[in-house]
This record gives C-alpha cells, sequence and structure tokens, in this order.
C-alpha cells in the first residue's frame, strides 16, 4: 500500500499558516507529499525545502486570478489548486491536509490501520475524520452546528475524483454529475488550528480570500464577537508537532458577554438545543457513510 499526502499553498508564512508543522504531523505515514505551490510574497518555498525530507515534492503552479466570483461554484481557485495536488499523487490513498489542520501522532496507527483495512473494499472511496477546531486561544474549541465537526481527508486515488472547493471532494459520475463520495470513519480527529492565528493575520487572511469566495469586500473580524454558548474547554493534549507553534494562553478564551447574536447564530443555539434535548446531530457532511 503506498500513501500520498496533499496540499496547496500560497503565502503561507505571511498568512500565519501552521503549514510546516501540519505537513510534518504526517509525514511519517505517507511515502510523498505533493505540494502545489503558488506564487508568494513571503519565505513559504524556503520554509517547506528547510524541512529537508526527500519525500516532499513542489509542483509551482500559477492562479487564475480572474475566475468571476458570481457563480454558484465559490472557492473554483482553492479547488483548482487542491486538484492540481491530487492529479500528482501515485499513492493508493491521497492524504489531504489543509495548512492550518494537524494530525495528532497517537492517531497515526489508527489512521493507517484505516487504509489497510477498506484497501480492497471498493465501496469505501474515502476516509472521514471528526474535527476539533481551536477558537481564540489552545485551550478553547468551537462546538456548533454552524462549524462541521466532520470531513473526509483521504480519497481512493483509484478513482475520478476533484475537488470543485478546497473543503470536499467530488466524485465524477459521468461528463455531466458528480457527487459527494462514499466513506468510512477512520476513529481519528483533525485539530483545526485557523483561528489561532493573531487578528491582524487572520484579517489579512480573510482580505486576501474573500474574492475567491464571494466578493472583494473586507470584513474586519474581532475574535471576541462570538456566541459564548458555542466555545467549550478542550482537556486533551495538542500534537507535539504543533506545541511550540501554540501561542502561550491560560484558561478558556473570553467571548464579549454584549455580543449580538446574529440570525446565524440564533438559528445554531437553538439547533444545539435540540441536540441536547433529542440526542440529534445537526451534522452537515459533504460525504455518505457507508462503514
Amino acid at each position: 500500500m503506498k500513501i500520498s499526502g496533499f496540499t496547496f499553498l500560497r503565502n503561507g508564512q505571511k498568512l500565519g499558516y501552521p503549514f510546516v508543522e501540519s505537513i510534518r504531523s504526517i509525514l511519517p505515514m505517507v511515502d510523498e507529499f505533493v505540494i502545489a505551490l503558488g506564487p508568494c510574497e513571503d519565505d513559504t518555498g524556503k520554509m517547506l525545502r528547510a524541512i529537508g525530507d526527500a519525500k516532499i515534492r513542489i509542483i509551482p503552479t500559477q492562479w487564475n486570478e480572474r475566475i468571476q466570483p458570481d457563480y454558484s461554484v465559490k472557492g473554483y481557485v482553492y479547488g483548482q489548486q487542491k486538484t492540481i495536488a491530487l492529479a500528482n499523487c501515485t499513492g493508493d490513498w491521497a492524504f489531504y491536509v489543509e495548512a492550518d489542520e494537524v494530525i495528532h501522532e497517537n492517531d497515526l496507527p489508527k489512521i493507517r490501520g484505516a487504509m489497510e483495512k477498506y484497501l480492497d473494499d471498493a465501496e469505501v472511496e474515502a476516509l472521514a475524520f471528526d474535527y476539533l477546531h481551536f477558537y481564540g486561544n489552545q485551550n478553547t474549541i468551537v462546538w456548533s452546528p454552524g462549524w462541521y465537526r466532520s470531513e473526509v481527508r483521504i480519497i481512493r486515488n483509484t478513482i475520478p475524483a476533484w475537488s470543485s472547493e478546497a473543503l470536499y471532494f467530488n466524485v465524477v459520475v459521468d461528463h455531466k454529475r458528480s457527487r459527494y463520495p462514499r466513506a468510512a470513519h477512520t476513529g481519528a480527529t483533525m485539530y483545526h488550528y485557523g483561528w489561532l492565528r493573531s487578528e491582524a493575520q487572520m484579517n489579512l487572511k480573510s482580505a486576501a480570500v474573500l474574492k475567491y469566495w464571494e466578493d472583494n469586500t473586507s470584513r474586519t473580524i474581532h475574535y471576541d464577537q462570538i456566541d459564548p454558548a458555542i466555545l467549550k474547554s478542550f482537556t486533551g493534549t495538542h500534537p507535539k508537532v504543533v506545541q511550540d507553534w501554540l501561542p502561550k494562553a491560560d484558561g478558556i478564551f473570553k467571548a464579549n458577554p454584549n455580543h449580538v447574536l446574529s440570525s446565524r447564530e440564533k438559528k445554531h443555539r437553538m439547533m444545539l438545543k435540540l441536540e441536547q434535548w433529542f440526542g440529534v446531530r445537526f451534522n452537515r457532511k459533504h460525504y455518505t457513510l457507508v462503514r
């Protein structure tokens, strides 16, 4: 069994991504790691080369800055870059990690075991992970129907698949249709650190990506403007590879007590109550669970 890791990057250092830690977290279990690297204005390329691992293969790419944002497929440029990296993978499985996602070393045997278990099970096209979204500081996670709680990150590399946007995969059915992949769960967790970068870096990142998703309108992000009901204390351990990167912090992140809930936040707060009352889970999944 051969395993490919892959991702795409552009200005990872400038925008505050822990991309070195992300890549290092899965290097022990992959046979190659493919990176689609767009034009950078920082030391991202230099930092990638400094990792010094022969498994890493960098594919220089260009980004289409002219794709219109008014189509129903948002973030297509991100999906395009992800697909370029996927197309250069040579493994039986292709393991995608975004530049702010990290795998815990304790989960590596579990993940490899899932790939071995389902290698010859054609019904399983992908493997899914649970998610921990850290917010504000390393001691705080977000738990809400508004934040995806599970997602596919490993795709079988022998099926026609691509990505219309970076978050999920599309399996091609014919020249007119695609669908979400059929998946099994790894039993492992993805640690998402995108909301631990500084507010300044977050707003820089937001300004850089909005044009690919919606429009060119900048929206200032303030971390404390969030529903305090969805912030929970994290009591586990962080992956060893990311611990030196994590900003030091004490206690749970404090939301603004005077924050006025948006209509979306009100809806998600009600959904959380329904989950607690009826034991249901309002999870939006970009896959069909078959195992």
